[in-house]
Formats: C-alpha cells, sequence, structure tokens
C-alpha cells in the first residue's frame, strides 16, 4: 500500500511532509509533489505534517482525485528526489 499526494498540492509545494519521511520517497515535480509507490513504507508520517492536507492512503484517496494515483506513480519516475525542506511556491509561507 501507498500514500498518494493529491490536487490541494498543486501550486503549493509545501515540504513539511518531504523531512519527516524515514525512506525518502517523495518526488519535486514543477508544481506539486509526488510519493513513490513502491519505495512508501506506509507509515503515514508525511499525513499530518500536510499543511493543506494532501496526503492520502491510497485506500481513503477521494474519488474526485483517483487519477493522481497513477499520476504520483509515474511522475516520481522521472522527477527528482526530495530529501530536504525547500520552501513552498510563491504565495505559500507555510
Amino acid at each position: 500500500m501507498t500514500h498518494v499526494v493529491a490536487e490541494p498540492c498543486f501550486g503549493c509545494k509545501y515540504t513539511d511532509c518531504v523531512v519527516v519521511c524515514p525512506v525518502e520517497c517523495f518526488y519535486e515535480g514543477e508544481s506539486m509533489l509526488y510519493i513513490h509507490p513502491d519505495e512508501c513504507i506506509d507509515c503515514e508520517a508525511c499525513v499530518p505534517e500536510c499543511p493543506v492536507e494532501a496526503i492520502f492512503h491510497e485506500d481513503n484517496l477521494p474519488e474526485e482525485w483517483a487519477e493522481y494515483t497513477e499520476l504520483n506513480a509515474e511522475l516520481a519516475q522521472t522527477c527528482p528526489v526530495l530529501t530536504e525542506k525547500k520552501e513552498p511556491l510563491a504565495g505559500n509561507d507555510g
């Protein structure tokens, strides 16, 4: 099982979740973060750290964001791994 970063992350890219991940399974895209499904150990450490509540267990992902499961799996393979906290995108000060 895995966790999925969904729509609320788009345009935000808060990285509070990244620093608590014990397996470094977050990847940075241009507009949001992604979780690599084969690397996520389902520890849930990232979920309470997300200030926009964008991270869901794949079984609890709202239906309206179902496509994010595949999007995370695909884009995590092509984006660089993210292991440190960074400034969020412009307009976000979390």
